[in-house]
């Protein structure tokens, strides 16, 4: 490690003041950023802690029936309040392990981007809207790639807006090493449609799987995939798994995440 100043604001105009300052950098639950710092892959001078902004934690409901989930609040306390959004409260008790779920952050993750991370699978399947202290924008516009998001520089997540689906599932193939997932798939089905998003398997990111959105909503059962089929050209390839193998875990997954949302 090397030395940096540490900031704790209170509020989300202190932060993004905060921010503002040559080479600071927001820290969220730091599962991510305290490792890239420790292998000094990244040396910011200061970093702005989001933890103690109380607006920025804690889950309710909205007018609009979503769940809102605040961009400071830890996996654990998603998993235990978020029990109008079944699938996406599993979804965040199986995250890591109970350190990671303690400290890990839900606008971490999403900032982050981890090409195996479970949170961006969860926003774009269920046509989330990540809200920021400048705008909204909706998670179809938000992923851009690996570790690519739509943020600009100093931009920070304050806070979710997930809709409640009528059936959701989230199914994970976990990497036993790193409890991400090597393969995660989130089916949502809602009046107007299933979405369904990929996690783990492609290089581009997370990513929507068109073709079983389709099939899915002339048939919400594992049965309407049986004649679907990705390839493995632009799946990730590496020693947990080749890209076939990925491209075939993506459909597995799928079904068993249809087949326990029904």
């Amino acid at each position: 490690m090397y030395n940096f100043e540490m900031t704790r604001p209170s509020t989300i105009a202190d932060a993004v003041k905060a921010l503002q300052d040559e080479d600071a950098q927001a820290l969220g639950g730091g599962q991510t950023l305290i490792p890239t710092l420790k292998q000094r892959l990244a040396m910011p001078s200061t970093l702005v802690s989001l933890t103690g902004i109380g607006e920025m934690r804690g889950v309710c409901m909205s007018d609009a029936g979503e769940v809102c989930v605040g961009g400071a609040t830890p996996h654990a306390v998603v998993a235990r309040e978020a029990s109008a959004f079944p699938g996406l409260a599993a979804l965040a008790s199986h995250i890591g392990d109970p350190a990671v779920r303690n400290r890990g952050t839900v606008g971490g993750s999403l900032a982050n981007n981890d090409p195996s991370a479970c949170y961006p699978a969860a926003a774009l399947a269920s046509g989330a809207t990540i809200i920021t202290n400048a705008r909204e924008i909706v998670a179809d516009e938000y992923f851009q790639g690996m570790f690519t998001t739509a943020l600009e520089e100093g931009e920070i997540i304050t806070e979710v807006r997930f809709p409640v689906p009528e059936k959701s599932h989230y199914e994970k193939f976990v990497q036993p090493a790193s409890r991400f997932a090597l393969v995660g798939v989130m089916v949502a089905k809602y009046a107007d449609g299933v979405r369904v998003a990929v996690t783990g398997a492609s290089e581009e990111g997370v990513f929507r799987w068109a073709e079983a959105e389709a099939a899915l909503n002339a048939n919400f059962s594992a049965d309407a995939l049986d004649d679907l089929s990705l390839g493995g050209d632009d799946m990730i390839s590496d020693l947990h798994g080749s890209g076939d193998y990925r491209a075939h875990l993506v459909k597995v997954m799928t079904g068993r995440a249809v087949s326990k949302a029904a």
